[in-house]
Parts: C-alpha cells; sequence; structure tokens
C-alpha cells in the first residue's frame, strides 16, 4: 500500500491539517504493525436531522476507517445544553436535557449510513463531564486565561461591540478540548470554524500529560444549493441524509456546475487521482457536466439508501424532466371549494408562507393542472387539481 497516496487522499479537500507528518505516522504504524488509532469528531445534537454539510466531516472519518481509524463518534449531550458559540453573534439559547437526548437518538440511526458502526465507537460527554465537578472544572479553567479566550475571532468581535458574552460560553472550548483529554484521540476532526477548539484539545492534552498531541483536520463549511451561503437547515439551501431518494438525487442534478466539482470534492468517495481526471475531462468536454452530476447523485443516493433505490430515482427524475410526466406518487390532500391558489399551496405543503406562494405565482413558478399561472389572487373551485411548484414539487389537491 502505497502510504503517500494515501495521504493525498485523506488531503483531498481539507482545510487545514496541522501535524500532517505525525498523520502520517498514524497510517504507516497501521499498515506495517496493525496498530489503529482513535478519530474524535464532536456533534451537538441541537437540530434532529444531519445533512450533507455534516457529511463532509463524516465522509473523511469513513475514509480514515479504511486506513486503521477508530471513530470515536463523540455526542455532546453535555456540552449541547450549553451551545457552541462559534461563529455565533449572540449567546445561544439553551437547549432542555429532553430535547438534546432526543436529538442524540437520530443522531445514532443517522451516523451508521456513512460510518462503519464496527469501526465505530459511540460516545456521549457527559460520561466524564458530570464527574468532573466543581474542583475538576476550577482546575480545568485556570489552564486557559481571559485574553486568550478573546483572541477568538467571534469573542473579540463581540467584546468589540459590547454584546454579551456568558462566562459559559468561555467554558465551552474548555469543555469541548477536555473531551481530547477523557478520549485520549489521536486525530479530532472538525469545519474551519471550529480550529481554535480543535487547538484547544492539543493544548489540553499536552498539560493533561495524556502523552500524545492529537491531530487537527479542519474541513471547508460546504456550500448550500444557492451555492453562497453555507448549508443549513434554517436557510433551506440543505440536503438532508435522511430525506428520500427521489428529492436527494433531484436536489443535486439541480446544483451549478462549479459547485457540482465543489460536491465533488468534499462529498464523493472518488479518489484524489480519479477526481483529478474527472476535472480534466470535463474541461476537454470528454464528460459532460449533467452525466457527472447523476454519478455523483447516483453515489450519494446508494450511500444513504440503497443502489436499487438510486437507479429508480435516477428512471423516475428522467421520467418527470425529461419526458415531462408527473411523478408515479404525489402527496395527496382535501380542502374546501373557492380555495386561494396561495392558501392551496401552503395547504399541500408546497410552500411555507402565502407571501413565498405569491412570489412563486407571480414568478411564473406554478402550474395548476400543468397550465403557468401567473394570477396571484386566484380561486380554485370544486375538483381536483395537480398542484406544481418549479420542476421538482408536485401535489395533488381534492376540494369538495
Amino acid at each position: 500500500m502505497n502510504i503517500k497516496e494515501i495521504i493525498e487522499d485523506i488531503k483531498q479537500g481539507v482545510a487545514e491539517i496541522i501535524d500532517e507528518e505525525r498523520l502520517e505516522i498514524l497510517v504507516k504504524n497501521f499498515y506495517e504493525r496493525g496498530e489503529n488509532f482513535f478519530v474524535k469528531a464532536g456533534f451537538d445534537p441541537t437540530a434532529p436531522d444531519l445533512h450533507l454539510g455534516h457529511s463532509v466531516v463524516l465522509n473523511k472519518m469513513a475514509l480514515l476507517q479504511k486506513h486503521g481509524g477508530i471513530v470515536q463518534f463523540l455526542i455532546g449531550d453535555f456540552t449541547g445544553q450549553i451551545g457552541d458559540p462559534s461563529g455565533k453573534s449572540t449567546t445561544r439559547k439553551k437547549l432542555d436535557k429532553d430535547q438534546v437526548l432526543q436529538n442524540a437518538k437520530t443522531y445514532e440511526e443517522q451516523v451508521f449510513r456513512i460510518l462503519d458502526k464496527d469501526k465505530t465507537q459511540l460516545k456521549f460527554n457527559s460520561q466524564w463531564l458530570n464527574e468532573l465537578g466543581s474542583v475538576g472544572l476550577a482546575e480545568l479553567s485556570s489552564h486557559f486565561n481571559v485574553a486568550r479566550m478573546l483572541e477568538r475571532d467571534d469573542f473579540a468581535k463581540r467584546f468589540k461591540e459590547q454584546s454579551p458574552i456568558s462566562v459559559c460560553e468561555f467554558l465551552y472550548p474548555l469543555l469541548q478540548g477536555y473531551d481530547s483529554v477523557a478520549l485520549k484521540c489521536d486525530i479530532e476532526m472538525g469545519g474551519t470554524d471550529q480550529k481554535f477548539n480543535l487547538l484547544m484539545g492539543r493544548h489540553l492534552q499536552r498539560i493533561y500529560q495524556v502523552g500524545k498531541e492529537q491531530v487537527v483536520i479542519m474541513m471547508p463549511l460546504l456550500e448550500g444549493l444557492d451555492g453562497v451561503q453555507k448549508m443549513s437547515k434554517s436557510l433551506g439551501n440543505y440536503i438532508g441524509i435522511s430525506e428520500d431518494a427521489n428529492s436527494i438525487y433531484g436536489k443535486i442534478l439541480s446544483i451549478s456546475d462549479e459547485l457540482m466539482l465543489r460536491y465533488y470534492e468534499l462529498l464523493s468517495q472518488i479518489s484524489a487521482k480519479e477526481f483529478e481526471s474527472l476535472k480534466e475531462n470535463l474541461r476537454l468536454g470528454k464528460t459532460h457536466p449533467k452525466a457527472a452530476k447523476e454519478d455523483l447523485a447516483l453515489e450519494l443516493v446508494e450511500r444513504f439508501h440503497s443502489k436499487e433505490e438510486a437507479l429508480n430515482a435516477r428512471l423516475e427524475f428522467n421520467r418527470v424532466h425529461s419526458s415531462g410526466e408527473l411523478p408515479s406518487e404525489l402527496p395527496s390532500f382535501e380542502g374546501e371549494a373557492k380555495l386561494w391558489l396561495a392558501k392551496a399551496l401552503v395547504l399541500c405543503k408546497l410552500e411555507a408562507s402565502t407571501s413565498n406562494a405569491r412570489r412563486q405565482i407571480l414568478a411564473g413558478a406554478v402550474r395548476v393542472n400543468s397550465q403557468k399561472i401567473k394570477d396571484d389572487q386566484m380561486q380554485l373551485e370544486k375538483g381536483e387539481f395537480i398542484l406544481q411548484v418549479g420542476k421538482r414539487k408536485f401535489a395533488r389537491l381534492r376540494l369538495i
């Protein structure tokens, strides 16, 4: 096994690695001595669903599993009740324990769509942070001063603007760093917005004499479907890893050609060599962008569902979008006659609000029984209707 090529595959799409030399030693020791190493990534269960933005880190962890990594998938059931302040301009609202635990349960159900369960240890940081106690917390706090904490960009900005910063938020990086002490991990992974916290882990491993300092691997933040903002459920520009096969496939086919390459780099499991070959073939016109998107969509749907569902999603997409037919399954709704079209779109869950629905109607994105509608005051009488918004959202409505 060529260690250099393995490291190049690991580095693909990575924003920054701190202590790359030790990373290479860890991989080399696995192939030469059979020694495994521990890879930690923490996820605060502040929302129930994981999306492709989260999978950027998970995919890299899955790759490390193939080369000797034992993943310590850390659910921050303790720190999740504090809330990570990284990148936040205000103090985050705390979640109650029941909500955190419920979200954590859904994480367990989703992560093994990506990670190898046999090479994954599920951890909860309440196990050691509850036991830390007031004396342990006081000792932990003594290892970092306020001046250093204010070097962090988001804290510095809020301090300058005289925005409130709670002492509890200062504790968060220390507690995340202490997780690395408790787990004795060799590598910690996270997004580029986590750099301060990830380095804290190295610092505390040294202070508490763990006998190692973790390698830090930082992944870029994945852009959402708009190609501009970070992928986020609140912005509506996300693809959830638990979404149905047809939705994932259709959303991937909708992205721009430029964003497609970004998604390949961060989400696909093709090798670094294969990625460079793909870029060259696209540049020379040997591969059509639509064909490349189809391959990516098939890969992602198969990863989160199955090969059969991926192939069926492709057939369904081509049937609807290439042949102009209706989806094979439509959600059905009922209502009373003389219903305002904008309200009908909300009733059928095609739009979140009547104001959004009106904008879509005026933009010419709404069809009723295949006819484009631009009258935002249209009333629907008694009967059955097929409502469509854009290219992917359909519903059947029966008014009585």
